[in-house]
């Protein structure tokens, strides 16, 4: 920054540089016992024909670990309660325009299993996801690879099939 504008003019800049830095989220290739992923279908508020699948999750909270940001959205959005999650599987970084603004989001995804998928705990949906989220549904691989409607990220069915393989690198990727 040039020393020499004014404070107000410099604090102007810093708060539109903000707009655009990206919000951590943390999200979980969720597998029962089947080597089923759950998956979130969710939809925009604002525009219905908006709507996608993707892994359950959301924004890592100021002082929380992402891995403790992990396993609080799956409690809150499914019900399930994970003790901990696995190794960090990738990190996606996106830019996307939801409820009328844009947003930035780097996003960290980790693997977790469960022998028993109930729930055991009472959802606690934001009012963001009771106006966005449509379903939950628990996807084999193959049924993923036959799915027409969107998928975040694009590619999963393919990096599912790494996991279950065994042969997903040990190194987190970074994947669009």
């Amino acid at each position: 920054m040039t020393p020499d504008l004014p404070q107000r003019i410099l604090a102007a800049i810093e708060a539109t540089e903000q707009l655009d830095a990206p919000r951590l989220g943390a999200r979980v290739l969720l597998l029962n016992a089947e080597d089923r992923v759950l998956l979130v279908h969710a939809r925009d508020p604002q525009d219905a024909d908006h709507h996608w699948w993707e892994l359950p999750g959301g924004g890592v909270e100021p002082d929380e670990k992402p891995t403790d940001a992990a396993c609080r959205e799956v409690a809150e959005e499914t019900g399930i309660v994970l003790p901990r999650v696995d190794r960090h599987l990738w990190t996606r970084e996106s830019r996307f325009h939801y409820m009328g603004r844009d947003h930035h989001r780097i996003d960290l995804v980790f693997l977790a299993r469960v022998a028993d998928a109930a729930p055991t705990v009472a959802l606690q949906p934001t009012e963001n996801e009771k106006a966005g989220v449509i379903e939950r549904r628990w996807w084999t691989a193959a049924d993923l690879h036959k799915c027409a409607d969107k998928v975040l990220p694009a590619n999963l069915a393919g990096l599912l099939d790494d996991v279950l393989a065994g042969t997903l690198s040990d190194k987190p990727l970074i994947i669009d």
